[in-house]
């Protein structure tokens, strides 16, 4: 199993990020082939303090090699395109293998 995650830092409009994330940007990522499994949060906490990451969304794959084939397909392209319209803040993207 190979897990891509993305971690979102707080945008400018924590609104309209809930609202296009849910509608738009999770219904394209569903599409990813091969995916397994995806899960997201939109209330990350922190142990301390305040959390540097406002969401969180998390995929499973078979293998790296089926990661890198769904984000190099059309539907993966169409995700990665779809991100500035609502991640104002920005993403921080890993994965690894579990």
């Amino acid at each position: 199993m190979y897990r891509l995650t993305v971690l979102y830092p707080p945008p400018a409009d924590t609104d309209h990020f809930k609202n296009y994330y849910l509608s738009t940007h999770l219904p394209l990522t569903a599409k990813l082939p091969g995916l397994q499994t995806m899960r997201y949060s939109l209330d990350v906490a922190a142990v301390d303090g305040d959390s540097p990451y406002y969401a969180i969304w998390e995929a499973e794959f078979e293998s790296v090699e089926a990661m890198g084939a769904a984000m190099a397909s059309p539907e993966g392209q169409a995700v990665v395109a779809d991100v500035p319209n609502y991640a104002t803040g920005g993403a921080q993207i890993i994965h690894y293998a579990m």
